[in-house]
């Protein structure tokens, strides 16, 4: 399964992106806490040199807590700042603020030292599509100020939003970048409903997902789609006992695997599977 989705928009995005670099202090970036490596954009490592830098790892409640922390662990350990976060119960979002100004500390002492007191800290937000950018931003804000959506794409241009005296935020639309070189990086983006599900043939992404379930969770699979066999070997057929047992029936009754293949893609990206993490540290001793 070969995956790529960079549409034209997403060139112009990285393109103003690079033009406001220069007027920032700090880049936070959002990452799925459920795959962080494979949704952060390495185009933003780029963009950002000499930035300081905040890592979100946002939908940690979708994700394993013990992988929330390896990863964390793992990310500090490479020189970020790092927040576990929920933006939709705003769960992790008291201590935005602190982090903010600690990543900024050198800033903040420059400017004093230059007699520049109370300037606010501008903070690019950037990350993938439909990680959770403008719910974050709401959360943050108090307020409505992006629109939100489960779709990629919902942003399309930048813009300035003044939270208080002290941070003023730059929203920026999801980018990925031109070729994903591993492929099983694409399939994890497929996953998590980053890339566009129009282009994408859904039930060999779900015999996928499926797949990595049975192995490295199965328990979700039992608990979430009660009476289904635990003997299943191939993806194929755990599709096929989804729509057995979610009563999945196409006209003439026969199993409607299509039906079971979007099923089990919308279980798993709204959690209703549990928490489940696809990818972990390479450190980490599994």
């Amino acid at each position: 399964m070969n995956i790529q989705w960079y549409p034209g928009h997403m060139t112009k995005a990285r393109r103003m992106m690079q033009e406001n670099m220069k007027l920032i202090d700090l880049i936070i970036e959002l990452v799925d806490a459920r795959a962080p490596l494979s949704s952060r954009n390495p185009d933003i490592d780029d963009l950002g040199r000499g930035k300081a830098r905040l890592i979100l790892l946002n939908k940690a409640d979708l994700a394993s807590e013990h992988w929330n922390k390896m990863w964390a662990d793992y990310f500090r350990s490479k020189g970020f700042f790092v927040v576990k976060l929920d933006s939709r119960s705003r769960a992790g979002m008291k201590e935005i603020q602190d982090v903010i100004r600690e990543a900024c500390g050198e800033k903040i002492e420059r400017d004093k030292k230059r007699g520049i007191l109370n300037r606010p800290i501008r903070a690019m937000v950037a990350g993938i599509p439909n990680v959770g950018k403008s719910t974050f931003i709401n959360s943050f804000a108090g307020k409505a100020c992006t629109k939100t959506g489960n779709k990629p794409g919902v942003t399309k241009g930048t813009q300035w939003i003044r939270l208080n005296k002290q941070t003023e935020l730059l929203d920026t639309p999801g980018i990925l970048w031109p070729k994903f070189d591993d492929q099983e990086v694409g399939i994890r983006l497929a996953f998590l409903g980053s890339v566009n599900d129009e282009i994408l043939n859904l039930q060999e992404l779900a015999g996928r997902l499926g797949a990595f379930l049975t192995e490295h969770f199965p328990e979700s699979l039992m608990e979430r789609y009660k009476n289904i066999r635990s003997d299943l070997k191939a993806p194929h057929e755990l599709l096929l006992e989804i729509a057995r047992v979610r009563s999945c029936l196409t006209k003439g009754g026969e199993p409607d695997v299509e039906r079971a293949a979007s099923l089990l893609l919308e279980d798993f990206r709204s959690g209703r599977l549990g928490k489940i993490t696809l990818e972990f540290p390479p450190e980490a001793e599994l």
